[in-house]
């Protein structure tokens, strides 16, 4: 890993980008990493545009604002591909996952001619096999993980096991599930 890496998400209030981000920052934090975890928003509602932040190193973090230039950016609603410039600043030695079920043409032809790494993944389809309903962040977290290698897969398992047992406390039966999603995310993002 680099000594710094720099994500930025893009999401929609409500679909778990901002808890997505926080659960990459905790898990990075349990591998012995130094981590950020933020979002940025105002007074959104539910369906607006939100953006969230990570920053994951092997150092001290000294830097305190917004990433303008991430080495990773994911996408978690592919309609803010029209409407949003994900790509601002996007280094092209990193990578952009979307959650989508575009073809490739349709993907590149919104993102203002970046010309790094592209990934996709059908966050909808992985969250609906494995849990019933419609919940992206989970897939999301999986797929950046596996791009951006920030910790092991088998690290993000355990962590994840770990985390979902507290969070979902109240709720045991669920956290099959969103392990199931995990794991299935991690073989399903595909390179454009």
């Amino acid at each position: 890993m680099n000594s710094l890496i720099e994500i930025r998400w893009h999401g929609r209030g409500g679909q778990g980008a901002k808890t997505a981000s926080l659960l990459l920052a905790d898990a990075a934090f349990n591998t012995g990493k130094y981590i950020q975890g933020f979002p940025e928003y105002g007074p959104e509602r539910m369906g607006a545009p939100i953006t969230a932040y990570n920053r994951i190193s092997d150092k001290p973090i000294t830097i305190h604002s917004n990433i303008y230039e991430p080495d990773y950016v994911v996408v978690v609603d592919d309609t803010l591909l029209e409407t949003v410039n994900v790509t601002a600043g996007l280094k092209k030695s990193g990578a952009i996952v979307i959650n989508t079920i575009k073809d490739s043409q349709e993907i590149r032809k919104n993102l203002k001619g970046y010309e790094g790494e592209v990934y996709k993944i059908d966050a909808r389809k992985i969250s609906i096999e494995a849990l019933g309903k419609y919940f992206p962040n989970t897939p999301m977290l999986a797929a950046i993980v596996k791009i951006s290698k920030v910790m092991t897969e088998e690290e993000l398992l355990n962590d994840m096991k770990e985390s979902f047992k507290h969070k979902f406390a109240k709720k045991p039966e669920v956290i099959e599930g969103n392990m199931k999603t995990l794991e299935i995310a991690l073989k399903g993002v595909e390179k454009i």
